[in-house]
């Protein structure tokens, strides 16, 4: 006997059946449900419902729409009319539906959650009110006019505004089609100048079916083949130009961090300013940005005049492999939870949503990002997209619930994205993407590391003091060429320019002339011109001349005695005292901390400020550091119910039903939820039926508040709980009423 609502559908389903509706709703976010009624109640509402219908394609929406249209959420209708009103067979799309419980029952009794309704709108497939009058008229007496606005309200919406709407006429007085039209019946008056097409219109001049066939199969996708090689050196090359591109970003930031803004994020005048400085546009500018961040290797640094600062782990990133840096930064994309995309684009208060700020998070993005790479990698390798729109058009027939707003966007973000970071090339899915997909980080970390070139020893010295390196150079050649040089044009062939400045740079940073000149003979493919050995000598000859050096805290004395009695106690080793004057000791030790070093020792010095009075270093109290800022988590998509946790929602639904046919015996209510003066009786019952092994019935109420029945076989009673047989746990203040079940 086919089931006649969905409480009875829940009640006689299997308990795979169950586990894969609760698989599918993904619900398991909230207490388990106490009996099928519950569970019924929470399938129908529009939360969950809508959340199952995300997932499903165009087809079985349409074979939905048609179940409203044939009115399924108000009463049961048969396989056979839906298949009329779609020309086509929809059991594999209902087959769907029940899964969901979005739909139930036998082929001859279909039904829907009504709820659907609500979450579709109010015209299912586009089509308007049923008025059965007119399921027999003839449309052939029409005019043009009448007939092509009939025709434009049946393609959907079937509601319009018109001022001839307004106007109360006859079929005699009417004069424009809106009011013959209204005058034949043929359409309906609302409020406000609307109309509407009935649904049988419309259903008649889409020559009686409820949708196109376009909507029964999923569109084309048009391919070009590649050799898969071929792809992974295009994307390699891209690769290597964004790591290019994000390391001069975060060199950039290290010199020059710009400030955060109040409301959080990146200012407009600093994005720009990034992008002119690497020679990109603002969405490139964007991206680095958001990745750099998101990889970990820019931050916030929290200071009263906050700024954007590359972190500690920027400098481990920079040492790493081409293609170790890349999987740091595509893992990073992958899981980035925010849409770089919106970056500029106005919110709901009008405001443009600036990068890195709290408007760019959107917690279903990684999602997002790895449905379009998904639908890639099911192509062959090295197989390639022709148009981003074909692709767009394939996931929007696959989910044209899902994404909302943005979904279409979404895609092309997510393949621009993917095609500026090397993950794809010429439209196609690479094979370290492929194993990145697959979390296989070894495979993915060896593809582009074969796939990228070979990095280089070697440069091209020219007589104009400019240095040309033809590939990608060794961390560590690259590393002293930029000491020793700087970028004048960058690209797959970089070009460095040397000058005065930076060979000086180079001295600063403690190299010598001869480790300077050795570098450029040892690594230099053409003869190193004599204008830059001149131009070493010449800087080296002049450097070091006037020197600095750090100190902390000095001392001083007229007394040159004194001062070699203080270097010759232990106290000068350990305060890393030196003599820089007769009369002058420096330390890098603060202050303070040198003269209770002094003190303790037994020297008596004095503290002094810039004109020579004493100063009271004494501290003016303790302080406590101040608390940091709460970190925002957030949300990830909610992942899949495990086995486990489906075995206990089931369990609750089965005790439930017990709950609900079994008759149960005289009944111990406990007054409040627990305690009283049946808590005795409560015990003795309950302890009777772990002796006798009988079934009793309770009444509980869990932690949130939610009162539900069950029937448990008692294994131990005491110390405030109740073990039943299978292992679960009831507290016996949560016990509200009880009573062995009759057999």
């Amino acid at each position: 006997m086919p089931a006649t609502s969905l409480a009875d559908w829940l009640r006689s389903a299997s308990d795979d059946e169950l586990a894969a509706l609760l698989q599918a709703r993904r619900d398991l976010a909230t207490p388990p449900p106490s009996d099928s009624t519950v569970l019924a109640t929470r399938a129908g509402t529009a939360g969950s419902t809508a959340r199952a219908l995300e997932a499903l394609d165009t087809f079985t929406l349409t074979v939905l729409e048609t179940l409203l249209v044939a009115d399924a959420d108000t009463e049961a209708v048969p396989v056979d009319r839906i298949d009329a009103l779609l020309g086509t067979d929809p059991r594999p799309a209902l087959q769907r539906l029940r899964t969901r419980a979005v739909a139930w029952g036998a082929d001859d009794a279909l039904r829907v959650v009504p709820v659907t309704r609500e979450i579709l709108g109010p015209f299912p497939a586009g089509l308007g009110t049923s008025v059965p009058s007119l399921a027999e008229v003839d449309l052939d007496s029409l005019g043009e006019d009448e007939r092509a606005l009939l025709t434009a309200l049946a393609a959907g919406p079937p509601i319009g505004r018109s001022r001839d709407a307004a106007v109360e006429t006859t079929l005699d007085t009417a004069e424009t089609p809106v009011q013959r039209l209204l005058a034949r019946g043929l359409l309906l008056r609302r409020d406000g100048g609307t109309v509407e097409l009935p649904r049988e219109l419309g259903l008649a001049l889409r020559g009686g079916r409820v949708a196109p066939e376009s909507a029964w199969r999923e569109p084309e996708l048009p391919v070009t083949g590649h050799e898969p090689s071929t792809v992974d050196r295009a994307a390699a090359g891209e690769a290597a130009e964004f790591l290019r591109q994000l390391e001069s970003l975060l060199t950039l930031w290290s010199e020059q961090p710009p400030p955060v803004l109040k409301a959080g994020g990146l200012g407009v005048r600093e994005l720009r300013k990034a992008a002119k400085e690497l020679e990109v546009d603002d969405v490139r500018a964007c991206l680095l940005a958001e990745l750099a961040a998101g990889a970990g290797l820019v931050a916030d640094n929290q200071t009263t005049t906050p700024e954007w600062v590359p972190t500690t782990l920027t400098d481990s990133w920079l040492a790493s492999e081409p293609a170790q840096r890349w999987i740091l930064l595509a893992q990073a994309w992958l899981d980035l939870p925010r849409l770089p995309g919106l970056a500029g684009r106005r919110d709901a208060r009008d405001k443009p949503m600036a990068p890195l700020s709290d408007d760019l998070k959107r917690p279903l993005a990684p999602a997002g990002r790895r449905r379009v790479l998904a639908a890639l990698a099911e192509l062959p390798p090295g197989a390639g997209v022709r148009s981003v729109d074909d692709l767009v058009a394939v996931l929007a027939w696959r989910a044209p619930r899902r994404g909302g707003r943005l979904r279409d966007e979404a895609v092309r973000w997510t393949l621009a994205e993917a095609a500026a970071l090397g993950v794809t090339a010429l439209g196609a899915l690479t094979t370290a993407s492929r194993a990145l997909l697959d979390d296989d980080r070894t495979t993915a970390l060896s593809s582009m590391a074969g796939a990228m070139p070979e990095p280089i020893e070697h440069v091209l010295v020219q007589a104009d003091l400019t240095v040309v390196a033809p590939g990608p150079l060794t961390p560590e050649l690259a590393a002293e060429i930029k000491t020793v040089a700087d970028i004048e044009s960058a690209g797959h062939a970089t070009v460095y320019r040397i000058t005065e400045a930076t060979v000086r740079r180079a001295l600063d940073a403690g190299r010598t002339a001869d480790e300077l000149h050795g570098l450029f003979r040892t690594h230099s493919a053409t003869p190193v011109p004599q204008s830059l050995s001149y131009l070493i000598d010449d800087v080296a000859r002049r450097h070091g001349r006037l020197r600095g050096g750090a100190a902390a805290s000095f001392l001083r004395c007229d007394d040159e005695v004194l001062l070699a009695e203080v270097l010759g106690n232990p106290v000068a080793a350990e305060y890393e005292l030196r003599k820089i004057a007769p009369t002058v000791l420096v330390s890098p030790v603060p202050l303070a901390e040198v003269l209770d070093g002094l003190r303790a020792a037994g020297f008596t010095p004095a503290a002094e400020g810039p004109d020579g009075r004493v100063l009271d270093l004494r501290p003016a109290g303790r302080r406590v550091p101040a608390r940091p800022k709460a970190v925002r988590r957030v949300l990830a998509e909610p992942a899949p119910a495990t086995p486990e946790q489906l075995a206990h929602v089931i369990a609750h639904l089965r005790a439930g039903d017990r709950a609900a046919s079994r008759r149960r015996g005289t009944e111990v209510r406990l007054p409040g939820g627990g305690g009283g003066s049946d808590t005795a009786a409560t015990m003795a019952l309950l302890a009777r039926a772990s002796r006798e092994q009988r079934e009793v019935w309770i009444g509980f109420v869990d932690a949130h508040g939610i009162a539900s029945q069950r029937i448990v076989t008692p294994a131990h009673v005491g110390g405030g709980i109740l073990r039943s047989t299978e292992d679960e746990h009831y507290p016996l203040h949560r016990i509200t009423s009880a009573a062995l079940v009759e057999d």
